[in-house]
């Protein structure tokens, strides 16, 4: 079968593998119709994120059907939809039955201490092999797998996987609720599903802060007042725009490889109401201009990827404030009934944040395409059953092209 695998920072391959078989009497085989590309994945294939074990399956996202189940799944039929968690989890733990799944004690093979198991990541955290493949082997299936209504499309269901649940986690830790101003930091696939859980959860406002003008466009279409730090300071903007309060609620949906223009590194801002900023200047963690910007006695939530080598943080600032900090690796098996909840009952259509949908036969391009953050490429579905786009649908590009400029 096909398959999107790990060879070395930079280098990705579609290669001919092994197709998955059965190993546990809980495993399931599922013929995968929906994967997507995610930023974590860029993590990666970048090399910020290290310990990729060679020959390792890519992604951690994924809608199928399911082909065979050993004995002691009771919960599914060969034949059932299904969409897959992105994080690994057995159930029956302490941490699970306490609903930290992405801290399952059993799942990640390296121990109890080892942290989140998931799909198509590092040597730490498993390395099972991931969901950009025409089949998965998934461990755990009976709480791994989560059955599908008809009503949900696989466009919508791929966003249930991960980012929407992520997005929702995000907004969670904050402690986002009726009335409160948010600030979302970086407007990419996770970020747009931060900004609408916050409404969802009753924001008043919601200040979405990136640079590119796709990405803001989209933001602004779900009702968010946008922030591009490559034309005024976001600090300042922040401040000004909430007299000089700060917002209640800080969301990081970006993490380690947030931008930054020229390879220059900004330091944090002071204690004041000073920024660093200068045009085309970025820094190198958003979590400086999140804490800056809250309010006193505000709440950050961190849901973007940062590496166990991730070690500054302005804490002097967030403790005279007495800021609230919460950040971890999202708990999907336990969101994703509620946003299949959310998707049937119309109260949001999670496919409006994908932009493309390109068979498996594309990927390494899409990969490209969505590393450079072209404009247009917000979030990308691939199809592991489709091997060529059919004639005239080589891009189906799913979300019209933006305005030039926000």
């Amino acid at each position: 079968m096909k398959a999107v695998v790990f060879h070395d920072v930079g280098d990705i391959r579609l290669d001919e593998v092994p197709e998955p078989t059965l190993r546990q009497p809980n495993d399931a085989i599922v013929r995968l119709t929906a994967s997507a590309i995610c930023g974590t994945d860029l993590h990666f294939v970048r090399g910020s994120v290290g310990g990729m074990r060679p020959g390792t399956i890519l992604g951690h996202e994924g809608v199928g059907i399911v082909e065979e189940l050993g004995d002691e799944v009771r919960n599914l039929q060969v034949g059932d939809r299904v969409v897959v968690p992105s994080t690994i989890a057995c159930g029956n733990c302490v941490y699970c039955r306490a609903g930290y799944y992405a801290q399952c004690d059993v799942a990640n093979p390296g121990g109890q201490r080892a942290g989140t198991a998931f799909f198509g990541g590092p040597e730490a955290n498993g390395a099972f092999h991931g969901l950009q493949a025409e089949k998965a082997r998934i461990p755990y299936a009976n709480i791994g797998l989560i059955r599908l209504p008809s009503q949900i499309s696989d466009d919508q269901a791929i966003l249930l996987s991960d980012i929407f649940p992520t997005g929702w986690f995000g907004a969670e830790l904050a402690e986002v609720g009726s009335g409160d101003t948010v600030a979302v930091f970086g407007c990419g696939p996770v970020g747009q599903f931060a900004i609408a859980s916050a409404l969802l959860k009753g924001a008043s406002r919601v200040f979405a802060i990136d640079r590119h003008p796709d990405r803001l466009h989209m933001a602004r279409q779900q009702g968010a007042e946008v922030i591009d730090f490559e034309r005024e300071d976001p600090l300042q903007a922040l401040l000004w725009l909430t007299d000089g309060i700060g917002v209640d609620r800080a969301i990081d949906a970006v993490g380690v490889d947030a931008e930054r223009s020229h390879g220059e590194v900004t330091p944090a801002p002071s204690e004041g109401h000073e920024s660093p900023w200068t045009p085309g200047n970025a820094p190198a963690q958003v979590l400086d201009w999140a804490v800056a910007g809250l309010a006193k006695a505000g709440t950050l939530g961190i849901i973007g990827v940062y590496g166990p080598d991730s070690r500054t943080f302005p804490i002097g600032i967030a403790m005279n404030r007495n800021l609230t900090l919460k950040m971890g690796n999202c708990h999907h098996r336990k969101y994703i009934p509620q946003l299949i909840e959310l998707v049937l009952s119309g109260r949001i259509d999670p496919a409006k944040v994908l932009t493309q949908v390109k068979p498996i036969s594309d990927a390494i391009a899409a990969f490209e395409a969505f590393d450079q953050r072209r404009t247009g490429w917000v979030k990308v579905e691939l199809q592991p059953q489709r091997r060529h786009a059919a004639a005239g649908d080589e891009e189906r590009v799913r979300q019209p092209a933006p305005p030039a400029t926000e």
